[in-house]
């Protein structure tokens, strides 16, 4: 594969509202599930989830809540039972999952949304729209169902095997401004079709559009695409797994030159043989070699004396949307997660990610601060480690850290053994019991010391991300 040039990363942060680095971070945190993010043209960041919650902010970490349930709750529209009850009566439900919203050619706000049965890929797939992204929005109308008894969209009789499931919309304007989306959940897999910009409906003809990847009720969902200039890729971000906290919900990327396909992981495999066998139902065994996996459920074990915080441990992280901001080249994954000792509450979490020499995303170990790519030499990386393994698998439970010393030798010392060094450029190369891998240092804000600290993120050819967070007392 090419290498990839690593550029200087700029200071300019996202107007006065971003906190420096260093400075002690202040989070308010927000309550929306399955969060799809825009930004509107004067600075600020929305998010919009399962259950018509939604929420803004200026800076990715303090969020206002803005709407909070399908029902008393909602303000994204004056009355949501009544305005969508043709897509709740055909969903046979009183509730709305993962919708996106994108604005147009016309300057208005187009709210995709979709509702589903929850047991049965019985779904329904529509648009509305508001001249604020707050809303009201009007309803346009459904576009496409799934789950139904008889012929479907593409004119054959209706297989949750090979068809989708008209859930999970991810609506996107592509490198050369054609209008896309991409959805589907479980069922017959993750599919793509072209959308009319002035309209925001599909252009006609599609059925259910391009499949993408699975088949055979694969626990496969949250499809989001975003386009990487540095590296001209379509990156697919994808969740394996199921939602609830013991379910092994983790984020995967797969990348394509193109926005509807072929996609390929680390090892080039094509994703469209990515699926469960024939006559099989969540069989997570088949899927899970597929994909490069950015982040799963995981545990920063605690040194002596420290405290074990719940945000140091999340579990069933996923369902992610992701920003390029081009002012400033920096890149975000915005998802929600469970946590350790939590039950089912769930919080948004931003981490910012950046590209390895091999064009992959290596994602930040903590929640988003304000940090930047800061200078820094070999002596300031070298010291004492948690160094955590995110491993290709659906994990139910947590990975865990272990306690490693990255020596100004260029040894690794403790329960995990090998060699580093510094690539220049906030560069590092580190190979792990045998396993190598290739990423970044940059400074982060580690929760569970309350304080800034050297981390590294990197991943292996094959895939798989190394996290580490060096033990601020060193500083």
């Amino acid at each position: 594969m090419r290498k990839i040039a690593f550029a200087v990363c700029v200071s300019l942060l996202f107007g006065c509202a971003f906190a420096q680095a260093e400075e002690a971070p202040i989070f308010v945190d927000a309550f929306v599930h399955d969060p799809s993010v825009i930004r509107t043209a004067d600075g600020v960041f929305y998010i919009y989830g399962s259950h018509m919650a939604a929420a803004k902010s200026t800076d990715l970490m303090r969020w206002e809540m803005i709407s909070t349930n399908a029902k008393d709750g909602c303000t994204l529209f004056s009355n949501v039972q009544s305005e969508l009850r043709e897509a709740l009566a055909w969903a046979q439900t009183d509730t709305f999952w993962a919708p996106d919203v994108q604005r147009l050619a016309d300057g208005r706000y187009y709210l995709y949304y979709c509702c589903c049965i929850g047991n049965a890929p019985v779904s329904a797939l529509g648009v509305a729209v508001s001249d604020s992204p707050e809303g009201p929005f009007e309803d346009l109308g459904i576009f496409l169902k799934s789950g139904m008894a008889g012929i479907s969209e593409d004119g054959t009789p209706y297989d949750a095997t090979v068809h989708p499931n008209a859930i999970d919309p991810h609506v996107f304007f592509d490198n050369d401004g054609v209008l896309w989306m991409v959805y589907g959940s479980y069922s017959g897999g993750i599919f793509i079709m072209r959308m009319d910009p002035n309209t925001g409906f599909p252009l006609p003809g599609q059925g259910y559009g391009i499949k993408l990847l699975g088949k055979n009720h694969s626990r496969i969902e949250g499809p989001y695409i975003l386009y990487a200039p540095e590296t001209d890729y379509y990156y697919l971000f994808l969740s394996f797994g199921g939602l609830i906290s013991t379910d092994g919900y983790n984020i995967r990327v797969a990348r394509s030159k193109n926005p509807d396909g072929p996609y390929e992981d680390a090892l080039g495999q094509n994703m469209i043989e990515c699926g469960g066998a024939d006559g099989s139902f969540f069989d997570d065994a088949a899927i899970a070699p597929y994909g490069v996996k950015l982040m799963g459920g995981f545990r920063f074990m605690p040194l002596e004396g420290e405290e074990a915080l719940p945000e140091a441990a999340y579990r069933s992280p996923g369902h992610n949307s992701a920003y390029y901001d081009e002012e400033t080249g920096r890149y975000f994954l915005i998802f929600h997660t469970r946590f350790a000792a939590m039950g089912e509450e769930h919080r948004v979490r931003v981490h910012q990610f950046w590209f390895n020499a091999e064009g992959w995303p290596v994602v930040a170990p903590f929640r988003y601060a304000g940090e930047t790519l800061t200078a820094g030499t070999p002596q300031d990386f070298a010291g004492a480690y948690r160094l955590l393994r995110h491993e290709r698998d659906i994990n139910r439970s947590w990975h865990r850290s272990v306690e490693a010393r990255l020596c100004e030798d260029g040894s690794i010392q403790g329960d995990a053994a090998g060699v580093w060094h510094s690539a220049g450029d906030n560069r590092g190369v580190f190979v792990v019991d045998g396993v190598s891998y290739e990423g970044v240092f940059v400074r982060c804000y580690d929760a569970q010391q309350r304080a800034w600290t050297w981390t590294l993120t990197a991943l292996s050819p094959d895939g798989r991300a190394l996290w580490g967070t060096r033990t601020a007392n060193q500083d």
